[in-house]
């Protein structure tokens, strides 16, 4: 590459970096960097070709565009798979139990990484299987901090007959409720909900921009983590979800 052309690179990433706390007009953007006006409205015009700035045309600002928003969450998922297996991994040899990542897939959670002990006896394995969200810690946590209208419109998409056992929330305003109680403690926890004998506890996962990208999770026969006395557990898989939090750019 010329010298010419890794200029205009370094313009670029430039423009961008500035436009990052907001939208800007031409003059602002070049006024920010010290650069002449043409070369900017040059560069923010070959951006915006390629999608990774949007210009308001009442405003004349120029912002970030969705292209680079998709890189950025791109970048964002592979660096989840590759932070998680420690993460996961560290949790597993804490907890002494088996540990999960989970996403959101439509309106259910997935399981995309497991991380199991040396056991005999596990809980029913579900990694690559769709579970539902209202009566599993990890699908809870996967709602945890959403906005109230997303929330509404996945809780919408459920179907009538929820599944789960009596202790499961089964209706939008009980799943709430419970949604509100799990925020303010930090992770969910879901004892004998899904299927009797089985207990878990989960944390939300952040990304660089605060959104909730996955769940960390364990989970057990209830003879080994009693509904009682999870605390030691819970704190574990917060501190873990904390973790691979702040490896994903969250503060």
């Amino acid at each position: 590459m010329t010298a010419e052309g890794l200029s205009s690179v370094q313009r670029a990433l430039d423009v961008l970096r500035a436009l990052g706390p907001g939208p800007l007009r031409v003059q602002s953007v070049a006024e920010a960097l010290g650069k002449e006006k043409t070369q900017v409205s040059r560069t923010l015009k070959v951006l915006a070709e390629g999608g990774f700035v949007e210009r308001d045309p009442e405003t004349l600002e120029y912002r970030l565009g969705w292209q680079l928003f998709a890189l950025a969450g791109a970048a964002s998922e592979s660096r989840l798979l590759q932070q998680a297996s420690p993460v996961a991994r560290g949790l597993m040899r804490t907890t002494g139990e088996a540990a999960y990542l989970t996403v959101l897939s439509g309106n259910a959670a997935v399981t995309v990484l497991a991380e199991r002990p040396g056991r005999a006896l596990q809980a029913n394995e579900w990694i690559g299987r769709l579970s539902p969200l209202n009566c599993t810690a990890s699908g809870r946590a996967l709602l945890s901090g959403r906005p109230d209208d997303e929330v509404d419109a996945i809780l919408n998409a459920q179907p009538d007959r929820l599944p789960g056992t009596e202790r499961a929330p089964r209706t939008p305003d009980e799943i709430r409720a419970r949604l509100r109680a799990e925020q303010r403690a930090g992770y969910s926890v879901a004892a004998e909900e899904s299927e009797p004998g089985l207990v878990a506890v989960a944390a939300p996962v952040r990304d660089f921009r605060g959104a909730t990208a996955a769940a960390l999770n364990v989970s057990a026969p209830v003879f080994r983590l009693p509904p009682d006395d999870l605390d030691r557990t819970a704190a574990a898989v917060v501190d873990a979800a904390s973790r691979l939090s702040h490896a994903l750019g969250a503060a």
